[in-house]
């Protein structure tokens, strides 16, 4: 009987834990989460499986803010190819998108002319930050590595199949070579 009892508490841990591995943050893609986008709707990113994505976090007051002409000039460049950029205001850099949602979407398309989907104000970092940047930051990637968003303009290169395949920081400039080559060459595998 106890040798019994002790092969199911045994069979129970190994269940649980083999549970546990099938669901952390790296067996995710980036797809599973549903976000709300500025006008309040929420939207499952699954709706985007089939396109590339460019993940970003945005600000409306931060030096690196005139990246958006960039990010406008990607999306309108790539999206009939399958890019779709997805713009995450965060204030949590110097207050540097203290906005509410109707401002920051008024700035962004009187000021950069933005059509690319902006999405609803986030936390990227610490016990608040959603749960989507909790699995983007949870990655290992090239060529920025892994851990907190180091600050606005972070961008996340996603596949079509929702795997995040590259990070790059904030400096690094949304037409820079090395990210335009990236999206192409995930723009060129197939469906």
């Amino acid at each position: 009987m106890l040798r019994t009892s002790a092969l199911v508490v045994f069979t129970l841990f190994v269940a649980v834990c083999a549970a546990q591995e099938t669901h952390t943050p790296e067996s995710d893609h980036a797809l599973n989460y549903t976000m709300k986008k500025i006008d309040g709707e929420n939207v499952s990113l699954e709706d985007y499986h089939g396109k590339v994505l460019l993940i970003v976090n945005v600000a409306s007051r931060c030096g690196l803010t005139p990246q958006y002409k960039q990010l406008q000039a990607i999306h309108e460049k790539y999206a009939e190819k399958g890019l779709a950029v997805l713009g995450f205001p965060c204030n949590q850099f110097g207050g540097q998108e203290p906005g509410t949602a109707e401002e920051i979407q008024t700035f962004c398309s009187s000021k950069y002319d933005v059509t690319f989907d902006m999405f609803d104000k986030v936390e990227v970092n610490g016990p608040d930050a959603c749960d989507l940047y909790k699995h983007l930051t949870a990655l290992d990637l090239e060529p920025a590595g892994t851990g907190k968003i180091s600050w606005n303009f972070e961008k996340f290169l996603v596949s079509r199949d929702g795997e995040v395949v590259a990070r790059f920081s904030p400096k690094t400039a949304p037409d820079a070579e090395e990210v335009t080559s990236a999206i192409s060459k995930e723009l060129a595998n197939a469906r």
